[in-house]
């Protein structure tokens, strides 16, 4: 029987990691799979904390940290797929170990959907460096037919997870413009930006392949969103200089320029809208901002994009962008951000 005064499981396991002591690290979490499920719910949470602070001390026992994306508590498969996520997102180098069992959480479907949303999240992440690595066939085609899905949330997600597959490596989403541009209609203003700049980057490399969405990417210059509609209108300026007999809706293109908005977020896509229009009607001179167009540009820009988006946004999540239904809970139930 451990004495009153011995650390806590969680706290043992921090704190060996904060002593750079990885061995004994491992070992604690080899030991916490037979804990209690308060204890190992602990562990993950105390590790969560820490990875804000140090993500990259994550790599030498990432392996040791998948038996926990299998729990038996599905809260604890929750929040060990939540770390992975954070881990990834500043650190992905250090999260690669967990990526094939990520995968088969992202596969399971009789995984709880919030699980399968956050291991398609992690992998994305993780596809924005190592795209070679973690985007298998199987794996793209498990975001894809995760599209379909009933529970926005997930769908967000995998739609977050193949923008970041198709900026990372456009080429291995060339093929499959048909399904992206299916779902640009989707009712979370998030899918629809998320698929919008997929195709945007697919564009950036392969502007005739993007071709095959024209029209379903002229339907988005409606959008209800600016930024959908400024990715929208860049796709198409990247098509509209492309070698290909697609038909740009020109006048659509005029009239949005001539009733320029006021404030950033209208500014964002009508000089998108006039980067389109400047490729339809081959002007000899541009001025435009060289980010426009540029798949480097749009990597560094998406989250700030994301960001105005979700503060523009009453009824989501600040945080993480999760739809919060009137008079929900006072917490997010998916990040726990207050609301």
């Amino acid at each position: 029987m451990g004495d009153a005064s011995d650390p806590a499981p969680s706290d043992d396991v921090v704190d060996r990691l904060e002593r750079g002591d990885v061995e004994a690290a491992t070992a604690s979490l080899d030991e916490l799979r037979a804990a209690d499920a308060e204890a190992r719910m602990e562990a993950i949470r105390s590790l969560q904390r820490f990875a804000e602070e140090a993500p990259e001390a994550f790599e030498p026992i990432a392996s040791a940290l998948v038996p926990f994306l299998t729990d038996e508590q599905r809260s604890i498969r929750l929040s060990t797929v939540k770390l992975f996520v954070a881990v990834a997102r500043t650190a992905p180098e250090a999260a690669l170990g967990g990526a094939d069992a990520l995968a088969a959480r992202l596969a399971d479907d009789e995984e709880f959907y919030y699980v399968r949303a956050r291991s398609a999240e992690a992998l994305g992440y993780l596809a924005l460096e190592v795209p070679e690595e973690v985007v298998s066939p199987g794996v793209l085609a498990d975001l894809r037919v995760g599209l379909e899905f009933d529970e926005p949330e997930v769908r967000e997600k995998l739609a977050k997870a193949l923008a970041h597959v198709a900026v990372a490596s456009p080429s291995r989403l060339r093929h499959h413009v048909p399904t992206l541009a299916t779902h640009l209609g989707d009712d979370s203003e998030e899918i629809r930006y998320h698929l919008a700049t997929a195709l945007l980057a697919v564009g950036c490399t392969a502007p005739e392949a993007v071709a095959d969405a024209v029209e379903e990417l002229s339907a988005r210059l409606d959008d209800d969103s600016p930024y959908v509609r400024g990715r929208a209108a860049e796709a198409l300026g990247l098509v509209a200089r492309a070698d290909t007999s697609a038909a740009i809706p020109e006048s659509k293109l005029v009239a949005m320029v001539e009733a320029d908005g006021d404030g950033d977020d209208e500014a964002f896509a009508t000089e998108r809208v006039r980067f389109a229009l400047a490729g339809v009607e081959e002007a000899g001179s541009e001025d435009f901002d060289e980010d426009i167009g540029s798949l480097t540009a749009v990597r560094e820009r998406t989250d700030d994009v994301l960001g105005a988006m979700r503060r523009s946004d009453e009824s989501a999540c600040p945080q993480c962008g999760l739809e919060l239904p009137e008079g929900g809970p006072p917490m997010c139930p998916d990040c726990g951000a207050p609301r």
